[in-house]
């Protein structure tokens, strides 16, 4: 693609360019991590008046669920308070697994009932429980327990369809697609999230960390970037493959940029004024770069975002 380059460690995403926009006006104010993590989930800044639901949280309850599955799903888990429902329900919060897909024995928490409980048995224990809830939901009502009601609903739909819970089943992809992905966090977290969404479930928020280098930021990003080049590259040849990509938007950011000056110590502290987005997908332009900064990359000079 004409007009933009990548660096050394991200030679798998340069080969797959043609499918990407590139955003490289990317700006705002929020220099805590906190704060600038509010602001790219929620697409707000941070409010003391008012607990923004994440996008995720918002395509839940616009999209709702599908095929039994949770809309909006975490992975590995929900890496951050603002990745939740905010002033809305807790029936849209996100589904965390609670276990990495990259590790050894991978099992998602809570899709199984314990191994000393039958198909009989949990029947009995429901049908007790609502019992309980029964009369207290008669002298009882407010939003609060009607959106628990909902959560617990579809957590019965999830823990009784096998073929939702087959889709949180990475070890049935094939061991070279696994390869190609990468065998690490980033590689098996993109490909459940590919499973996830091929499967049916609306938005899946995949967080790899961390990239915080004050210090040492070449050796950092020598050691970690590679695997993220690699993944991101394949989920969209996979995507694509699939005939998902044109309807799958996929987005690559952090929180903030950092500094253009290498800092005393080698690393690069905190610059929310100017930094680079890449999506690829649901409609956007293919082999797209927007915006551009300025001569040392301190600040958007055409087409902020």
């Amino acid at each position: 693609v004409p007009g933009i380059q990548f660096s050394q460690h991200m030679r798998k995403m340069a080969k797959v360019a043609d499918k990407l926009t590139v955003i490289r006006s990317f700006s705002h104010n929020e220099a805590d991590h906190d704060r600038g993590t509010h602001n790219m989930l929620t697409g707000y800044r941070p409010s003391p008046a008012v607990t923004f639901p994440s996008m995720g949280s918002i395509t839940a309850h616009e999209l709702g669920p599908q095929r039994d599955l949770p809309p909006y799903v975490c992975v590995p888990g929900v890496a951050s308070t603002f990745a939740g429902s905010g002033y809305l329900s807790s029936s849209f919060a996100p589904f965390g697994l609670g276990a990495d897909p990259a590790s050894d024995n991978f099992k998602v928490r809570d899709l199984e009932t314990p191994s000393d409980v039958d198909v009989e048995r949990f029947a009995r224990r429901r049908a007790l429980l609502e019992r309980v809830n029964a009369d207290f939901s008669r002298s009882q009502c407010s939003d609060e327990l009607i959106a628990m009601d909902s959560f617990y609903e579809r957590a019965y739909d999830l823990l009784g369809s096998q073929s939702a819970k087959n889709a949180f089943k990475i070890e049935k992809e094939t061991d070279k697609l696994r390869d190609l992905y990468g065998r690490n966090p980033a590689g098996q977290r993109m490909l459940l999230g590919r499973r996830l969404v091929e499967a049916g479930v609306r938005y899946v928020t995949i967080s790899i960390g961390g990239w915080d280098h004050h210090e040492g930021i070449h050796k950092g990003l020598k050691k970690d970037l590679p695997q993220v080049d690699q993944a991101f590259a394949r989920l969209l040849i996979d995507l694509d493959e699939r005939g998902l990509l044109d309807t799958t938007l996929v987005l690559l950011t952090s929180e903030f940029g950092r500094t253009p000056k290498i800092n005393p110590k080698g690393g690069r502290d905190h610059w929310p004024g100017c930094f680079s987005v890449v999506m690829a997908g649901g409609g956007v332009k293919r082999g797209y770069v927007h915006g551009r900064s300025d001569a040392t990359a301190s600040a958007p000079e055409e087409k902020r975002v």
